[in-house]
């Protein structure tokens, strides 16, 4: 019995000793126990391609943290960018008055209807809004982006503000020297 119950000892304490390990946080990855050494991405705006395109690399075309700084990856989902070669990624920020007006605008449309339109595998376009309060998350999702088939004036309407609103941030991007 007192060798089972060694034997058990040893066992259990092997176990927590490899779940320590195992649940290290990787050098290259801030820890989520300590301070994080770069802001998270406040905001994101994302563009999935046609269902015919084969990218399968996909990322976001703007990431914008709290304080405005800001990376456009502006080949994301270029169809001519080789899959194997990395995308340009430009650093930046998004001016105060307009990161502010986004997150307005943001919240807003997080409580409109954007419809589903009639027509299928024509791509989508996300704009996700992520602060530190997590219950505050907006998703934001249009699909097929350029079809209003199917779509009543209220939806034509508020798919034309999230438009907006992309390209908008898009537009703002101020690259750093």
């Amino acid at each position: 019995m007192r060798g089972t119950k060694a034997a058990l000892l040893v066992a259990m304490s092997a176990l927590m000793i490899g779940a320590g390990t195992a649940t290290a946080d990787p050098a290259d990855r801030p820890s989520v126990h300590g301070p994080v050494s770069a802001p998270l991405a406040l905001l994101t705006l994302t563009k999935i391609p046609n269902g015919w395109q084969t990218r399968v690399d996909l990322r976001p075309q703007l990431e914008v943290s709290g304080d405005g700084r800001a990376v456009k990856v502006p080949d994301a989902v270029a169809a001519e960018r080789d899959p194997d070669s990395l995308p340009q990624k430009l650093n930046g920020r998004i001016p105060p008055e307009v990161l502010a007006a986004a997150l307005t605008e943001t919240r807003a449309l997080a409580t409109v209807d954007f419809g589903m339109p009639t027509i299928t595998d024509q791509g989508s376009q996300i704009i996700d809004l992520m602060p530190q309060a997590p219950e505050e998350d907006a998703h934001l999702i249009v699909y097929a982006p350029e079809s209003t088939e199917g779509l009543a004036p209220e939806q034509q309407a508020a798919r034309k503000r999230f438009t907006d609103l992309y390209r908008k941030l898009l537009d703002a991007f101020v690259q750093d020297a």
